[in-house]
């Protein structure tokens, strides 16, 4: 098993220890920096190159939203997590904007922590529930992301109502019982979409929903 390269980046180190320690059960993770600003962290990527960076957002010298733009743009490869106090929901938008691939509180207990930073791996993106509630709520890709002139997305208006009850966590049999269709064809038209849109579960289709605006 290859283990996933992460480093913590927060200006209080008791916090950061607290997080490390709290993460050793979890052997396929491996922390292999600390960086107390986002220009410490900056400075140190080029000789560690961790696959994952759990960041803080209010740091001195250099903040964690333009340390999580600076390394979307020269570090494209590099996951951020952001892991902070702030439970405002103008953050979680924009973050996702400037690149954050989730968006976590320092409440998070460390298997959410350890999900979060497999899944950001697997997919690129971690959406929880609050993230999730976050961008549906406030239509937030409708409103940030610029139509495609390139390539037209065309769905049915059933693919479309299923779509929309996924994005708002109705399971297949709930979905089913609310359009009157089978469970079995809810499952087929979520497979379909998946394959269509290439992404592998539910939250790769609501991140894909709210990233190209097919929801309303």
């Amino acid at each position: 098993m290859n283990l996933i390269k992460v480093a913590i980046a927060d200006d209080h180190k008791i916090f950061r220890r607290g997080v490390i320690l709290s993460m050793r059960p979890y052997t396929e993770i491996e922390f292999i920096m600390e960086a107390e600003n986002g220009e410490d962290l900056l400075a140190k990527i080029p000789d560690f190159m961790p696959d994952v960076i759990l960041c803080d957002l209010k740091m001195p010298i250099k903040d964690g939203i333009d340390t999580t733009k600076q390394i979307t743009k020269d570090f494209p490869k590099i996951r951020v997590i952001i892991l902070t106090m702030y439970e405002d929901e103008r953050f979680v938008g924009h973050l996702m904007d400037c690149g954050a691939a989730g968006y976590l509180l320092k409440s998070t207990d460390p298997e959410e922590i350890k999900k979060a930073i497999n899944e950001v791996m697997r997919t690129g993106f971690y959406l929880n529930p609050f993230v999730n509630k976050v961008l549906i709520k406030k239509n937030y890709s409708k409103q940030k992301y610029l139509p495609s002139l390139t390539k037209e997305i065309v769905i049915t208006d059933r693919e479309k109502e299923v779509l929309t009850l996924v994005c708002m966590e109705f399971t297949a049999t709930e979905i089913a019982q609310k359009m009157d269709i089978s469970s079995r064809t809810v499952e087929a038209i979520k497979d379909r979409l998946m394959e269509r849109f290439g992404v592998k579960n539910s939250v790769g289709l609501v991140f894909y929903a709210m990233k190209n605006s097919l929801i309303s």
